[in-house]
């Protein structure tokens, strides 16, 4: 059986623990963020301009032309127009420090490109899936329809983030001391996410993970360079650089494996490429 045949069987007990755990480090997440971090981009948009579009514009349509240049199997390349469509992941803002960048920026974009991605990962999956010949046909196969997606993400990311945005404005000194806990054990769960996502179906990981590694390393390439050299074409300053590299270069793939095993019933590829 091929890549694009297997499909990552879950139970509905997995499947829903799975979602409560995705939600949780969303919410997670949500407890460092505060109504300013919104108010912000009012005040100095330019990076956030350069952050969204990067994001939602530019990774995915060169996502589109990698996958013409790499043409990978069908699956592969629905996984990578998916992860494209995912917005940053719940670390982006520990490596932005980590790595120097300015995490008040970090925080802010992740804040930002989430809200927006409630919408625009639908729609850019769907668009590009539908723009690629192979890739629209699983799309027919699998008759997504857009508003349950639409609505699945909301539920995913848009009710996490305000209950947490909510708790954090009621309880800030508990938030903070929350959020530092949160931070600490986020690797945690989300290495837990992917081997809960992966451990029955270990065999199909193994066999078929080497059919993705090169494609997934070029695109997570391809993500860090279109925020890094977004940003300095702008003439934003290094620290700035190296958040929107890593918020455009860290994509919430725990989001994407839900997602696929939601929408597309574990279909192999695509979830090998987003848990790889």
């Amino acid at each position: 059986m091929g890549i694009d045949e297997v499909q990552l069987n879950f139970n509905a007990t997995t499947l829903l623990l799975m979602n409560i755990l995705i939600g949780f480090i969303m919410f997670g997440v949500a407890l460092d963020l505060k109504p300013n971090d919104f108010k912000r981009t009012l005040k100095t948009p330019k990076p956030f301009i350069i952050g969204l579009t990067a994001q939602f514009l530019l990774l995915p349509a060169l996502t589109f032309l990698l996958v013409l240049i790499l043409e990978p199997r069908p699956s592969i390349a629905l996984g990578m127009f998916l992860v494209a469509a995912c917005p940053g992941g719940n670390l982006s803002n520990f490596l932005a420090h980590f790595s120097k960048g300015r995490t008040s920026l970090s925080i802010s974009m992740s804040a930002v490109l989430t809200v927006f991605a409630i919408f625009m990962t639908p729609l850019n999956t769907i668009f590009w899936g539908s723009m690629y010949g192979p890739t629209n046909e699983i799309l027919r196969t699998f008759t997504i329809n857009p508003l349950d997606l639409l609505v699945t993400v909301f539920i995913l990311l848009g009710v996490p983030l305000t209950i947490g945005m909510w708790v954090n404005y009621k309880y800030p000194a508990w938030s903070q001391k929350a959020s530092k806990r949160m931070r600490q054990f986020s690797i945690v769960f989300f290495i837990l996410f992917v081997l809960g996502a992966l451990a029955a179906n270990f065999g199909y990981f193994i066999e078929f993970v080497g059919m993705v590694v090169f494609a997934v390393f070029l695109h997570n390439l391809l993500a860090i360079g279109i925020g890094y050299f977004s940003a300095k074409t702008f003439g934003l300053k290094e620290k700035d650089r190296r958040a929107i590299a890593i918020e455009i270069g860290i994509q919430n793939s725990g989001l994407g494996l839900i997602l696929i095993f939601n929408f597309f019933d574990g279909l192999g590829g695509m979830a090998i490429v987003a848990a790889w």
